[in-house]
């Protein structure tokens, strides 16, 4: 039994009947590298079982403490059903992109059973129809609740389920497994009991120890991050959510990235992603009309140069930055996004929010609490809450060597995010095989035709390799995976009827 943290209930705490907090990891497969050319459903079930070990997580369940006295634990599942949570669909012909994308969407959608451990595999056939992916090819779509996983690691689950050669021999048959005896409320209410009792006594030595660096980090995080009113526009994207989900994806060579960063001096692929991003969203908002003449604004991570984890890898602290959405030359918006990313401001609002985040992990209830006072009072001296951000743009990692799935190659790799009230579209960037690929998850009433938005993205990019390589006005070939039956030209769409849902605050970064 173990409980969660304040960090991971919060997301528990926070499902609602149209918003919820799960994440969908997206994996698709070539099955001609597998033994025979063919991996069955009844293999991948099995290889799923035999490393159940190594996920403890995948038969873990929450159990909530009478009248949320406390945060809810992690127990093991008495009825675990390998089968409940492993399912088979195939996509009705033809097959194509668009019909996965709305599949994909309408899976992650859907609530996860608090009641059972939370996570669900479906393995999908009949994409048949998609461009630059071999016939046969299959994918296996990981949904798993946010409070089960950490995103920026989410490639552990990843390479867990993997292999490094198409040769790995046949799965063990799994241990044996003997679930551990659910406590009782007697008992649950008895330990929350005790937390609150020696709570000042366990957090006195820690907060002593942290509390000039809380008070510095927090000051110059109210300081900077909010302290510094920079007004953005509202959009669509910054209303009420429905229930509905919208996905989509395109994947792009890393090599063009790499090529167009040298537009703009000192620029890095995270600010060409940036970019493109910008760019996707500034051609969208004006096909409808909506584009504002002040730039958007996008909650990013962005890498903390002056800390390290233990491990020698980078940290990262999420920040707000302005898009350059309001500037239409191209390489001027990659230089100002480039000026924003690097500016010491910025890089003192990431260390200062990696320092709240470091503190809450020794002292969790008493940093937080101090540092939402403190945020709490900065608010009401500026006002109503307001969004965030117009977007946010998030990385989740992937693999950086080829894998295999019982003998079938990894080929593309991808994530549907949680979004919310407020931030109704989130956009995520994986890379993998040296591909870089960029999807969005929205609300279906905000991104009525997610694939012109798609398509928007496509041509921010081709816009920028074209000033790099000329040719490529030519040859587009930018390696996305999308339906080979149906080309998308993006066209003035109906603009959703958002004023049926309620918005959200007004639009001032804090």
């Amino acid at each position: 039994m173990r409980q969660l943290s304040e960090h991971d209930a919060a997301y528990i705490y926070s499902d609602s009947a149209h918003a919820n907090s799960n994440v969908t990891l997206l994996h698709i497969y070539d099955q001609s590298t597998a033994p025979g050319g063919m991996v069955r459903f009844k293999q991948i079930l099995a290889h799923v079982e035999s490393r159940l070990g190594q996920l403890p997580i995948f038969r873990q369940k929450i159990l909530r403490v009478p009248l949320d006295l406390d945060y809810p634990y992690w127990i093991e599942d008495e009825n675990f059903d390998i089968e409940y949570h492993v399912r088979h669909i195939a996509l009705p012909k033809p097959g194509d992109w668009r019909q996965f994308c709305i599949q994909a969407s309408r899976i992650h959608a859907r609530p996860l059973d608090l009641q059972r451990p939370l996570w669900e595999m479906y393995v999908i056939e009949g994409l048949d129809s998609f461009l630059d992916l071999p016939q046969g090819s299959f994918a296996v779509l990981l949904k798993i609740h946010h409070a089960a996983i950490d995103v920026t690691h989410g490639n552990e689950i990843t390479t867990l389920l993997h292999d490094l050669s198409p040769d790995s021999p046949p799965p063990a048959p799994p241990a044996p497994w003997f679930p551990e005896s659910t406590p009782g409320n007697l008992m649950l209410l008895c330990r929350a009991g005790f937390n609150v009792a020696t709570f000042p006594l366990r957090m006195a030595q820690p907060l002593t120890r942290s509390w000039a660096t809380l008070k510095s980090a927090t000051r110059t995080f109210v300081g900077e991050f909010l302290g510094q009113p920079q007004e953005f526009p509202l959009t669509r994207f910054n209303s009420e959510v429905s229930p509905h989900r919208v996905f989509e994806t395109r994947r792009f060579a890393l090599k063009d990235f790499k090529a167009i960063r040298a537009l703009a001096p000192g620029a890095t692929v995270n600010d060409v992603v940036l970019a493109v991003c910008a760019g996707g969203l500034r051609r969208y908002l004006d096909i409808q009309g909506e584009l504002p003449d002040d730039s958007l604004v996008a909650a990013a991570p962005i890498a903390v140069r002056k800390m390290r984890e233990p491990d020698g890898q980078a940290s990262f602290a999420w920040v707000r930055v302005a898009l350059g959405t309001d500037i239409p030359d191209p390489v001027q918006r990659l230089a100002a996004i480039q000026a924003t990313t690097s500016s010491s401001t910025l890089m003192a609002q990431a260390v200062s929010a990696h320092e709240l985040i470091n503190l809450a992990q020794h002292a969790p209830s008493a940093a937080i609490a101090a540092t939402s006072k403190m945020l709490r009072s900065a608010s009401a001296l500026l006002g109503n809450w307001a969004p965030l951000a117009n977007c946010a743009i998030t990385n989740v990692p992937g693999p950086q060597v080829p894998l295999y799935l019982h003998g079938a190659r990894l080929t593309y790799v991808s994530a549907i995010m949680p979004i919310a009230d407020g931030m109704g579209l989130v956009f995520s960037v994986t890379s993998y095989s040296e591909m870089i690929v960029i999807s969005f998850t929205a609300c279906y009433e905000q991104v009525p035709d997610p694939e012109v938005f798609a398509q928007c993205l496509r041509d921010s990019f081709k816009e920028y390799l074209a000033l790099v390589r000329p040719a490529a006005r030519r040859t587009p070939r930018t390696g996305a995976v999308e339906s080979s039956r149906r080309k998308v030209v993006p066209a003035v769409s109906k603009p959703p009827k958002v004023s049926r849902r309620k918005a959200v605050g007004r639009a001032a970064v804090h």
